[in-house]
């Protein structure tokens, strides 16, 4: 029934690739020089996330409402992960952060009113730009990207 819905993702996933190659070029070009983050060196595997469970992406982050998420790829530029649950009203000072719905459909704020997603879509949430997922669907999961690697103290929740 969904014979369309693999090339959809897969163009998705390039375009967000080919963004997150520019994005990054763009934020080292507009930081002051930094000591680069030290990454482990990629390896060519294969991961699985459309059958990850919510227990094995994560314990619940409770400060942050239902939220769930582990990295799944570290490089110097950025972070892939995957994402579950509800979070609270947040910017980032330091990352852009690109979010690619894999299952499901979410209510989620995103800069100044809540908005409506569904599998498929791409969200892209520039740095400073509130954002947070209001409500979701039992079966909704989504593909974080973060450029450059979200640092410590990143995180801001608004009110």
């Amino acid at each position: 029934m969904h014979h369309h819905r693999p090339v959809a993702v897969i163009r998705a996933v390039s375009a967000t690739a080919i963004f997150a190659g520019c994005a990054g070029a763009f934020a080292q070009a507009s930081e002051p020089a930094a000591v680069p983050p030290s990454a482990p060196p990629l390896s060519a595997q294969i991961i699985n996330m459309g059958g990850m469970t919510p227990d094995e992406i994560g314990p619940v982050i409770a400060e942050m409402g239902t939220l769930r998420t582990k990295t799944l790829v570290t490089a110097a530029n950025g972070t892939v992960g995957i994402q579950v649950g509800t979070v609270a009203k947040h910017t980032h000072t330091y990352s852009d952060e690109i979010q690619y719905v894999m299952s499901g459909t979410a209510t989620v704020w995103l800069d100044s009113a809540p908005r409506e997603v569904r599998a498929g879509d791409l969200i892209v949430i520039p740095r400073g730009v509130v954002h947070g997922t209001l409500t979701t669907s039992t079966d909704f999961k989504s593909m974080a990207i973060k450029l450059p690697p979200q640092r410590a103290g990143d995180t801001h929740k608004v009110p």
